[in-house]
C-alpha cells in the first residue's frame, strides 16, 4: 500500500461515517502571527474550534500539508522531516471519546489491518487542573484493546494545546510496536528506544487554558485528530525509514547515481529539503533574510550545500525537480502547476549561495593571512562562526579549507557557539509566535477586517493587478503582503488610506453569507487562496465596498475600526510589497 492509497483510504472512511472532506489549507498561513507555516491540521480551524460554525457542518476529514522548523538541524538522520502529511477528522461540537476512539480502533484494525496486538494506547494520568481519563480508558476495553496495552501519563505526553493559550484537552496516543526488542522491562510508549512508534493522536477539547494559565471548561466539545501519513506509510510498508518509501525512494537512488562522494546523510537531507522547499514555494513562499523566507532560504542553501559535499553538480538541481515533481504529482499536483516558478526561484536562490561562497572565501583568505601574522596554527571557533553568520559560509568548508593550508580548527569550540546560537534562534521564535492559535479578540478580529478594505482599496489605486500575497495580524498592527510591481509612491499610499477611512467613517455593516464556491465566484467574490476552499464557503461583504471569501471573524461594522494609518511600506520579496498598518481608536 502506498501512501496515496493510505490518504484515500482515511478520507474515504470518514466520508462514510457521516465527515465531509475539506481540502488542505496553504503552507503559509492567512492572518494567523502564531506560527510561521501551518504545523498542524488543527490552524486553520481554530475559529470553529471556539464555535464558530463551520460552512461544512460538525463533522470533517482532511489531509494537511504540514511544515515544522524546530528540527531542521536533525534532518539527515533516519526520521526527522520538515515537511510532512497530517491526516484529520474532526468533531466541533457533535461525536466525542466513545466514538472518536471506537472509529480510530476500527480504521487502523479493519481498514489497515494492523493486529491488535501491534497496538498500544495511552491515556491522561490526571492532576489538579483535569481529572484521570477513565472514561477513555474504558472505551478502549470496550472497543477490544487489552488492559494491559492502555497506560497513563502526564501532561508532557497526553495533553495538546497550541501556542500558551488556547483550546487544549487531555488526548489518547495510538502506538504501533515494531517488534524491536524490550529496552528494559519497563519498556513502554514513552520510551524513545524505538520499540513504540506514535501513529495517531485523539485531542479531546473540552477545556481552554487562559493567558494566566488557568484552564475553563469549554462550551462546545470538540475532537481533533492527527496521523501522520509518512510514519504509518513507513510502519505498514515495514521500511526503517520514510526515505526507504516511495515517497523518497525514487529521488535518494538518483542522487546516489550521481554522487561521487556518497553518503546517506546528505542524501536524506537533499531529498527532504529539496520536497519541503518546492512545496514552500508551490504554496507561495519566497526566500528572504526575515521570519518564513528566511526558512525557505536556510532549506535550499543546506540542500545546495549537501548537493556539493556529494560531488553532484548543482546543474542536475533542474533534473532532480522534475523528478520530484513526477514523484509526487498523483499526491500533490499543485506542483505541477507551479513548476515553472518552482525551477526558477531554486536556481535563483542557489546561484545567490554560490556568490555567497565565493565571497565568504575571500573572508576566509584574510584570516589565515591574519594568522599567519601571528602565527597561529588554528583558527577560532569565533571566525568559523563569523564567516558563517555574516557571510553564509559553511563551518565543514571553513574546516576543510583550513586543514588544506595545514591549519587546525577548534571543532568544540563550534559545535558550543553552534548550540548556543540554535538555542537563541528557537527561543527567539517561540518568543515571536508564541500569541497561540486562539489569539483572537477585538483587536485582531479589527485587524483582520481592515485587511480587506486595505486589499479593495489598494485595486482601486494601484490596479486589479494586486493580489494579497499574505498577512500578518498582532495586537500591535496588521502587515499586508500584496503583488506590485514597484514601490509604492508616497501619494499612492496617502490615496488608499484616505480610501479605507473613508469606508470606516462611513459606518458599513459587515454581512456572512454561506454560498457554493461557484456562486461566490460569480457574485465577483475575491478568493485569496481558492485551492483551500470547499464545496461551500463564507462570503464576507463589507457594505458596497469589498466581497471576499473568507473564514473569518470580523466585526459587524467599520465604525468599530477606528482610524487607519499606515506606517511603512517596504519590499518583501521580488514582485511582492509590503504594508505595515494600525488602527488608532
Amino acid at each position: 500500500m502506498k501512501a496515496i492509497d493510505i490518504r484515500n483510504k482515511y478520507l474515504n472512511y470518514f466520508k462514510s461515517k457521516g465527515h465531509v472532506i475539506i481540502p488542505s489549507a496553504p503552507l503559509i498561513p492567512e492572518n494567523d502571527p502564531s506560527v510561521l507555516f501551518t504545523t498542524a491540521g488543527m490552524h486553520p480551524l481554530v475559529p470553529y474550534l471556539l464555535g464558530e460554525k463551520h460552512p461544512q457542518g460538525k463533522r470533517l476529514t482532511d489531509y494537511q500539508k504540514c511544515l515544522r522548523t524546530v528540527d531542521i538541524d536533525e534532518v539527515g538522520d533516519n526520521r526527522h522531516l520538515t515537511f510532512f502529511e497530517m491526516l484529520g477528522n474532526w468533531s466541533l461540537g457533535d461525536y466525542f471519546k466513545e466514538e472518536s476512539i471506537k472509529m480510530s480502533f476500527e480504521f487502523l484494525t479493519k481498514e489497515l489491518n494492523i493486529p491488535v496486538e501491534k497496538l498500544s494506547v495511552t491515556v491522561f494520568a490526571g492532576d489538579d487542573d483535569a481529572p484521570r481519563d477513565t472514561e477513555s480508558a474504558e472505551y478502549w476495553k470496550k472497543v477490544g484493546m487489552p488492559e494491559d496495552k492502555i497506560y497513563y501519563f502526564g501532561k508532557d505526553d497526553n495533553w495538546w494545546i497550541a501556542g500558551e493559550e488556547g483550546p487544549c484537552g487531555p488526548d489518547t496516543e495510538m502506538f504501533y510496536d515494531t517488534g524491536k526488542p524490550a529496552c528494559s522491562e519497563n519498556c513502554n510508549p514513552s520510551c524513545d528506544c524505538g520499540k513504540y512508534v506514535e501513529i495517531w493522536n485523539n485531542v479531546f477539547m473540552e477545556y481552554y487554558k487562559t493567558k494566566n494559565g488557568k484552564y475553563t471548561k469549554l462550551e462546545q466539545k470538540n475532537v481533533d485528530t492527527g496521523l501522520g501519513l509518512e510514519r504509518i506509510n513507513m510502519l505498514l510498508q515495514g521500511k526503517e525509514t520514510p526515505f526507504d518509501t516511495e515517497i523518497f525512494l525514487p529521488i535518494m537512488e538518483k542522487l546516489k547515481e550521481l554522487a561521487k562522494n556518497d553518503n546517506i546523510s546528505s542524501r536524506r537531507i537533499v531529498a527532504e529539503h529539496l520536497r519541503a522547499s518546492m512545496m514552500i514555494i508551490a504554496d507561495g513562499g519566497r526566500p528572504s533574510n526575515i521570519d518564513r523566507g528566511y526558512i525557505l532560504r536556510r532549506l535550499i542553501r543546506r540542500m545546495t550545500r549537501h548537493l556539493s559535499k556529494l560531488e553532484i553538480s548543482l546543474d542536475n538541481i533542474d533534473e532532480l525537480i522534475d523528478l520530484n515533481i513526477d514523484v509526487l504529482k498523483e499526491m500533490y499536483p499543485e506542483l505541477v502547476e507551479k513548476k515553472e516558478t518552482i525551477k526558477s526561484v531554486i536556481l535563483e536562490e542557489k546561484d545567490k549561495f554560490m556568490k555567497t561562497l565565493v565571497n565568504g572565501e575571500k573572508e576566509f583568505e584574510k584570516e589565515i593571512l591574519k594568522a599567519k601574522n601571528e602565527n597561529k596554527d588554528k583558527i577560532d571557533g569565533k571566525t568559523v562562526f563569523r564567516l558563517y553568520e555574516t557571510f553564509g559560509f559553511p563551518p565543514e568548508v571553513t574546516e576543510e579549507l583550513a586543514e588544506e593550508k595545514g591549519f587546525k580548527v577548534n571543532l568544540e569550540e563550534i559545535d558550543s557557539l553552534f548550540k548556543e546560537h540554535q538555542e537563541k534562534s528557537r527561543l527567539g521564535a517561540e518568543q515571536k509566535f508564541k500569541g497561540g492559535l486562539a489569539d483572537q479578540n477585538e483587536i485582531t478580529i479589527a485587524y483582520h477586517t481592515a485587511t480587506h478594505l486595505l486589499h479593495k482599496a489598494l485595486k482601486i489605486v494601484l490596479g486589479d493587478h494586486v493580489k494579497q500575497a499574505g498577512s500578518n495580524i498582532t495586537n500591535e498592527r496588521m502587515r499586508f503582503d500584496f503583488t506590485h510591481p514597484q514601490k509604492v509612491t508616497k501619494e499612492e499610499l496617502e490615496k488608499v488610506e484616505e480610501i479605507v477611512n473613508e469606508q470606516i467613517k462611513r459606518e458599513l455593516d459587515v454581512k456572512c453569507e454561506e454560498m457554493t464556491l461557484e456562486e461566490a465566484k460569480a457574485s465577483g467574490a475575491i478568493g485569496l487562496f481558492e485551492n483551500k476552499y470547499g464545496d461551500i464557503v463564507k462570503v464576507y461583504t463589507i457594505g458596497d465596498f469589498s466581497k471576499e471569501i473568507c473564514g473569518g471573524p470580523h466585526v459587524s461594522n467599520t465604525k468599530e475600526l477606528g482610524t487607519f494609518k499606515i506606517k511603512k511600506e517596504e519590499a518583501s520579496s521580488a514582485g511582492v510589497r509590503r504594508i505595515k498598518a494600525i488602527l488608532i481608536k
